[in-house]
């Protein structure tokens, strides 16, 4: 009878541990639900403060309708991952909103009444390749009073800007219309139709700005600005009239907001092109307000472009050369950017290409916050001298000697200001209506896809793989100069990719200590080869000359030293990725050994200290 109560008491036990895991699984899932624990290094899983704000702020009920066609995304992993990505940011912001957003799923199955209300709210549908099947991903969001506003598809490649998206549902319920932004372009940047008769959806900033914002586009100069405008845009102004100076110096006199971009050589200016001699071109223009930036103490030389030798990237002017660092092209990251302004606050890097430098004068009645500087290895060089080293970016490199202290590539100005027309009559302002807030960028090439953004094409669709931050840059500037404080809370994260700096520094270093032999070998190299050309010359009658023993001897020794010296020139070519090559096999070992010695340390000293417990035990 005891045997028997003895092997009941582990079944019994057993059986008690598994009622008590279930209980506890039970009372944790009641306890704990809605918690969680982001352990991303980025926050991914997180809601930035912006877009908590917009909740706080949402008075009328908000409902998130996501129309997700789940059988047609069946063989497409990576957008089901995606479409996961999208329902988990959805119901965090239902879960933080305290009741005042619901979320609702709908998969629109072929034939039936969600796909024909998905159809007619306006939500696109994209046929699968290889199936046929309409695949729907659209978000609809509306309020109790018929408030509606959507996301006809939701694009994978426009995750950086998911929240934002969302957020910007959310608050656009509020009644309020959208800002109204006034552009004033020097640049192709719209819509437009090529010399082929093809028509071109405009730069993807352009692109951008229309979708957020209602972007009146002035065709022209104008000569006045209408009050409902909340920002004005000017990019490229050049040979501005005076009654649009006037009209833009009215404006700001009236409160009204401005972001200005100009560039001391803008290369996406086409209208220096001859389009019956596309090789006969003139120098693109410059572009400033000279009569404003005057009167308002603004200081730009639009005939000086920045130069930075710790920023300068890598390009490739010939298609067979190596690449070569420009030190005219810019890839600034953090350490150049200002943190505590929010329109640059955790941006990672931003590419500017030809960028001239600004500054305050001391009469000046505002006052500069320097968004964007160049490094201390910085100096001004003339416009006309860079372009003409478009393709030979080491001429730069000649009489280059860096400044002590950084450039100003972009700023913020604030402050009271006077009119640069003053006298005008009844009417005219002579003095700014409470504080001006002006931004001024010294490029325009920032705005162009090729220094920011790659453009594809999913499922007929654009999408956006951005590599640098230039258009969360602008669109920071935009938000924020209209406002919109929240929704720049929204979008200021710091990027998932990392750049290797160590890799970095390592390059760098490497190509100082290795560019002059390079440059020293190649310049020999060259001489030979004209040397040895001149000995092989045919005669005047076109027939090969006699050659003396002399001169076949001399060819020969030419030979040889050519194949000597092209043997050296790889060789230091090589040495140029040693130090690189070397890290990566630190790492790769690192990786490969690095753990499975540290699970046998570990191992080990459990080991050792059980051996010491035991013999402490038997002594």
């Amino acid at each position: 009878m005891k045997t028997n109560s003895r092997r009941s008491v582990p079944l019994l036990a057993l059986a008690l541990l598994a009622i008590a895991f279930v209980a506890l699984v039970s009372l944790s899932s009641v306890a704990l639900r809605g918690a969680r624990i982001d352990l991303t290094e980025q926050g991914l899983y997180t809601l930035s403060d912006g877009t908590l704000a917009i909740l706080s702020k949402v008075e009328d009920p908000v409902t998130l309708k996501l129309y997700y066609s789940e059988h047609a995304t069946r063989n497409l992993q990576a957008f089901r991952g995606y479409a996961t990505r999208v329902r988990e940011l959805l119901e965090e912001i239902a879960a933080r909103s305290d009741g005042k957003v619901t979320v609702q799923v709908i998969d629109p199955e072929p034939f039936s009444e969600a796909e024909d209300q998905a159809a007619a709210l306006g939500l696109r549908a994209l046929r699968v390749p290889g199936t046929g099947e309409q695949l729907y991903f659209g978000l609809v969001a509306s309020n109790s009073t018929d408030g509606e506003s959507l996301m006809p598809f939701i694009q994978p490649d426009k995750e950086a800007f998911l929240e934002y998206d969302v957020a910007k549902l959310v608050s656009s319920l509020g009644g309020a219309g959208r800002p109204v932004v006034g552009l004033v372009s020097g640049l192709p940047m719209g819509p437009g139709r090529e010399p082929s008769g093809q028509q071109t959806p405009g730069w993807v900033l352009d692109r951008q700005i229309r979708d957020l914002f209602e972007l009146r586009r002035f065709q022209g100069m104008p000569t006045s600005i209408a009050s409902d405008v909340d920002l004005l845009m000017l990019v490229h102004p050049k040979d501005v009239p005076e009654a649009t100076l006037v009209a833009i110096d009215q404006f700001v006199m009236r409160g009204g907001r401005l972001l200005v971009f100009v560039d001391p050589d803008a290369e996406a200016d086409l209208s220096a092109l001859n389009p019956l001699d596309p090789l006969a071109v003139s120098p693109p223009q410059s572009s400033t307000l000279g009569p404003l930036f005057q009167a308002w103490g603004i200081q730009f030389d639009p005939t000086r472009v920045v130069l930075d030798e710790r920023h300068a990237l890598q390009v490739q002017p010939d298609p067979n050369g190596p690449p070569v660092r420009h030190l005219a092209v810019l890839g600034l990251g953090r350490d150049t950017l200002n943190q505590d302004d929010v329109v640059t606050a955790d941006l990672g890097v931003l590419n500017f290409s030809s960028a001239g430098a600004l500054g305050l004068a001391r009469d000046s009645g505002l006052r500069m916050e320097p968004l964007v500087q160049s490094s201390r290895r910085a100096a001004l060089a003339d416009a006309a001298m860079v372009r003409d080293a478009v393709a030979d970016p080491d001429q730069l490199r000649q009489g280059f000697e860096p400044g002590e202290e950084p450039l100003v590539l972009a700023a913020r100005y604030t402050g009271e200001l006077r009119t640069a027309f003053p006298g005008r009559g009844e009417g005219h302002l002579e003095a700014s209506d409470g504080p001006a807030n002006l931004l001024v960028v010294a490029d325009t090439d920032l705005l162009t896809d090729r220094l920011w953004v790659q453009v594809q094409e999913f499922l007929g669709q654009p999408v956006y793989d951005a590599f640098a931050n230039n258009g969360d840059f602008v669109f920071n500037a935009v938000d924020n100069l209209v406002g919109n404080a929240d929704l720049i809370a929204v979008r200021t994260r710091t990027p998932s990719a990392r750049p290797f700096t160590r890799v970095d520094d390592i390059r760098r270093g490497a190509e100082a200590r290795y560019r002059s032999t390079e440059q020293r070998l190649q310049e020999q190299l060259e001489q030979l080869e004209q040397q040895l050309g001149a000995l092989q010359q045919p005669g005047a009658d076109g027939q090969a000359q006699a050659v003396s023993a002399a001169q076949q001897a001399e060819i020969v020794r030419f030979q040889e030293e050519r194949l000597r010296m092209r043997k050296e020139l790889r060789d230091v070519q090589h040495r140029l990725n040693a130090d690189i090559e070397a890290l990566g096999n630190q790492l790769k070992l690192v990786n490969i050994l690095g753990m499975p010695l540290l699970v046998v340390l570990v191992a080990l000293f459990v080991a050792w200290r059980r051996w010491a417990r035991r013999r402490a035990a038997v002594a």
